[in-house]
């Protein structure tokens, strides 16, 4: 971006839009929920079974089902007004909220009945709900924007948000868990659903975009995997992405580094977990203010690469410092690779298919979280921590050098009016 482009460049114009502000709003706070609940369930688990396979059950019993309802969110995003998808799935995982509440009373008998199991059931039916959030939350929000080129600034200013909470809410869910009870914690996690589904509510409604090729279901399923595959921008975007996520992976691994590499303990531990959010948020607020346009594709590759880097040194490294810096910059290279990929799906995927869009991008990038943890376990525990995370860095910049010489397109691409073309 020139010097006059930038002095003409509003970084707040999203914010001036009262309807982007209550959205953002409502999904700080239930990003916050998410996160405390996350923490205080995991907490809450082990102290009952006192076994870390259950800890990993967790993460297994909301991602299988919100993978599994992936693709029918999609097209649902696409046939039913989104804010009535939203507010319907906000309204279940208040309820969710509230049955965790619930299960904490001295009233409620039911866990000295069941054990665990009603847990995991309540977060099994917050993963199918989070499932059918995920692609209406994407569809609706460019509804709310109307003007294509404020699409970069409103996916800055969202992921910034998704990120501070992202990073406040472990620490939050943590201190309120330690210091009033877990009653407390589940008591503030379901205000914060509360506010999210009234800030949702108050937004108004928005018509579907028209569909100029109505379809039945398996058929609009079928389209919606076919426009992902046929276009090389996004494809390789997404692919980029999704083997950066699997093979660069190291968050998995860090309770590992934290108390055999870097001697830090669950402190340290603390710190690390927080620092790529730290790199991420920083980013994303430079980037309101200073948006990538020309050359965005070559950048998308350079800091995909810089995050594979990022990676190798910081499983060489022995330092707690060094290695807590080279996790923010992992996070801050993290973020503008997620921005550019979101711009450009968001610009490049007609209105009426941003629903079935949005969920094979979530199966890509959601199933490689999962199974990306699952790698880095796996040749952890064949080889060491060490080699795994470094390897994981290796192999991310070959699929980068993979991904330079084979996707022209993306390569050349610009974040500019003219990239519809693509």
């Amino acid at each position: 971006m020139d010097a006059k482009s930038a002095r003409r460049h509003d970084p707040y114009a999203v914010l001036r839009l009262p309807e982007f502000r209550l959205y953002i709003s409502a999904r700080l706070c239930i990003t916050l929920a998410m996160q405390i609940q996350a923490v205080v369930v995991g907490w809450q688990i082990y102290a009952i079974t006192d076994d870390v396979f259950s800890l990993g059950l967790i993460g297994l019993a909301e991602a299988i089902p919100s993978i599994f309802v992936s693709l029918y969110a999609g097209y649902l995003a696409d046939t039913v007004p989104r804010k009535r998808i939203i507010v319907t799935v906000v309204a279940v995982l208040l309820l969710c909220s509230l049955a965790l509440l619930y299960f904490t009373l001295d009233m409620s008998r039911v866990l000295p009945l069941y054990g665990v199991l009603p847990i995991y059931a309540v977060i099994f039916i917050s993963g199918i709900a989070r499932g059918f959030m995920g692609p209406a939350v994407f569809s609706f929000m460019p509804q709310l924007v109307a003007d294509k080129q404020l699409y970069a600034n409103a996916i800055t200013w969202s992921s910034t948000t998704w990120q501070a909470a992202s990073l406040v809410g472990p620490a939050l869910g943590g201190l309120v868990y330690g210091f009033y009870g877990i009653t407390a914690a589940y008591a503030l996690d379901a205000l914060l659903v509360l506010l999210s589904f009234t800030a949702f509510v108050l937004i108004g409604g928005k018509a579907l975009p028209e569909n100029i090729n109505p379809q039945n279901m398996m058929e609009s399923l079928r389209s919606g995997i076919r426009f992902v595959f046929g276009n090389q921008v996004i494809l390789n975007a997404i692919s980029l992405d999704m083997f950066a996520v699997l093979f660069g992976g190291a968050v998995a691994l860090l309770p590992v580094f934290a108390s055999d590499i870097l001697l830090v303990g669950p402190q340290g531990l603390g710190f690390l977990r927080a620092a790529p959010a730290v790199g991420s948020v920083a980013m994303a607020v430079w980037m309101a203010y200073y948006p990538i346009t020309l050359k965005a594709g070559k950048i998308m590759l350079w800091c995909v690469a810089g995050f594979g880097l990022s990676l190798i040194f910081f499983g060489l490294s022995t330092s707690f410092w060094l290695s807590l810096v080279l996790l923010v910059l992992s996070g801050a290279f993290d973020s503008i690779s997620v921005i550019i990929r979101s711009t450009l799906l968001h610009t490049l995927t007609p209105e009426y298919m941003k629903g079935r869009v949005s969920s094979v991008n979530s199966i890509f990038i959601g199933s490689s979280n999962e199974i990306g943890a699952f790698r880095a376990g796996t040749m952890a525990k064949v080889m060491g921590a060490v080699p795994s995370v470094v390897l994981g860095g290796v192999v991310t910049l070959l699929v980068v050098g993979v991904t330079a010489l084979k996707a022209d397109k993306l390569r050349k691409l610009d974040l500019t009016p003219e990239m519809e073309a693509v």
